[in-house]
């Protein structure tokens, strides 16, 4: 990406224009967030109701007293409302506390310490481990492969999905123990994974005999219009092709209901979920039993979710068309930048000049905006084009937003034309 037909003057001539622009917004003493999908106070308080349950009543359906000890698997009626969500039978899933990336930290080093139920050995008796990182991708899920030294391969993310053909590839690698994968309006780009590559990577053959696909479907039922995606039946599809123990689903309701005080889901085979449930069983007596009942019968049903996702939209598509239309004003006649249209999620992805994206973020950080690093969406913090920026744009207000991303924007502009005048 370069600009198109301006001459160098008309490239000097923009880049004094951008940067008066840009002191203009520093003289507002802007302290703005952009850092990570957080949902706003507005969003949150569509929640408000938890506060007031579940009341004098704390028993669950079964006459559980929510209030003691036990139940690893979680309250049925709660599981009951996101097992379809989750495309598993209720049995098949397990209901835990607030963080659904707990679940996946303690999958990861349970395979580390004991090995999985088809593994040989732990995982972390082999020489070494390896991960399919899809890229761009969730910078979370890096963080946590790289703290216990698992070695990390970034693989292309396409509009359907990862580049199955580089996965075939990377899999005949008996050191390649699993990947990493966000299903349904993924973190950064909004990809969705189709039924046929998720079908195609059930069907794998691989060289580990005990390969995991980790698959994070923190945003199943997020989306921006009224059509609403569903995600691949990736259970369904593993079990079909021979492989039930391949896939392991978590979900949550941080961007559901209260952000820190949610309720996390796990779903797999049965043998993965009593393998879980069996080394779970000596960190934990049992997950907040309360809590879970207050969310079960807050939503009341899969419909009760949808219901109340449907009124997160009405707040989050107006700011993500907001961030849109910015973009394509002040960047789409230059050819500086590319950015997704997602119809789902938490992010907008923006692909910068090549080599550009770390100046922008210092650009924008000393006008006052914070973003996430450049970089983060890959493993290690290393992109190799140095171009891909991650917008979160739920936490602002639409006021706080409209400015963010005009500094964005502007800061992108400066970037591009200082390159530019320097080849």
């Amino acid at each position: 990406m370069s600009f198109e037909n301006q001459t160098r003057d008309q490239i000097q001539t923009l880049l004094a224009e951008q940067r008066a622009h840009l002191e203009d917004l520093k003289g507002r003493g802007l302290s703005l967030d952009l850092t990570r999908g957080k949902p706003s106070a507005e969003q949150l308080d569509l929640s408000m109701a938890l506060l007031d349950l579940p009341g004098e009543d704390y028993r669950a359906a079964d006459g559980t007293d929510t209030r003691n000890y036990g139940g690893l698997l979680g309250l049925k009626e709660l599981r009951e409302i996101f097992a379809p969500i989750l495309r598993a039978p209720v049995e098949q899933v397990v209901a835990g506390d607030n963080a659904s990336l707990a679940m996946m930290h303690d999958n990861l080093v349970f395979a580390l310490l004991h090995g999985t139920v088809d593994s040989p050995r732990p995982w972390g008796e082999e020489e070494t481990v390896k991960f399919i990182c899809p890229v761009p991708g969730y910078d979370r899920h890096f963080a946590l492969t790289e703290a216990y030294g698992i070695e990390m391969i970034p693989v292309d993310l396409h509009d359907d999905g990862p580049d199955v053909a580089a996965v075939r590839e990377l899999v005949k690698d008996p050191q390649v123990k699993g990947m990493w994968l966000v299903p349904t309006h993924g973190n950064p780009t909004g990809v969705v994974v189709s039924e046929a590559v998720a079908a195609d990577l059930a069907a794998l053959e691989t060289a580990a005999p005990d390969f995991r696909i980790f698959w994070d479907n923190a945003y199943a039922v997020h989306h921006l219009d009224q059509e609403e995606t569903k995600s691949a039946d990736i259970l369904g599809l593993c079990a079909a092709s021979g492989h039930p123990d391949r896939p392991i689903c978590f979900a949550s309701t941080s961007k559901i209901t209260f952000a820190g005080s949610g309720v996390c889901f796990l779903a797999s085979s049965p043998a993965n979920v009593a393998w879980y449930l069996k080394h779970l069983g000596k960190r934990t007596i049992g997950p907040d039993k309360v809590n879970q009942l207050r969310h079960a019968r807050f939503l009341r049903d899969t419909e009760g979710v949808h219901q109340l996702m449907a009124r997160h939209r009405e707040i989050l598509a107006p700011k993500f068309a907001q961030v849109i239309s910015i973009l394509a004003d002040r960047l789409g006649g230059h050819g500086v930048a590319q950015w997704t249209e997602p119809r789902g999620g938490y992010f907008v992805s923006l692909d910068v000049v090549d080599g550009t994206a770390s100046r922008v973020i210092e650009l924008t950080r000393d006008a006052g905006v914070a973003m996430t690093p450049a970089g983060a969406a890959f493993p290690h913090g290393n992109d190799p084009r140095n171009r891909n920026i991650r917008i979160a744009p739920s936490y602002p207000t639409r006021a706080d937003l409209e400015i963010a991303i005009d500094v964005l924007a502007t800061c992108v502009l400066i970037a591009a034309a200082e390159q530019s005048l320097a080849s």
